[in-house]
């Protein structure tokens, strides 16, 4: 298989890396708790997932 025989430049080389870049998460709101959450996952501050009690969230006490 053949080698590149010249050298690529840094403007080609960072033209290639240019899409690479960090996502913000897309949230979905909560119907039970109106917080922000991860969607097809449980809600972190009431628990409910699909419209069902799943998790029993337990408040810290300070």
């Amino acid at each position: 298989m053949a080698n590149p025989t010249h050298r690529h430049t840094r403007s080609r080389r960072d033209k290639r890396r240019a899409n690479w870049k960090g996502q913000t998460p897309d949230l979905s709101q909560c119907p039970e708790c109106n917080e922000l959450k991860l969607p097809h996952r449980v809600c972190p501050s009431c628990g409910s997932y699909n419209g069902r009690k799943v998790l029993e969230i337990v408040e810290k006490e300070a």
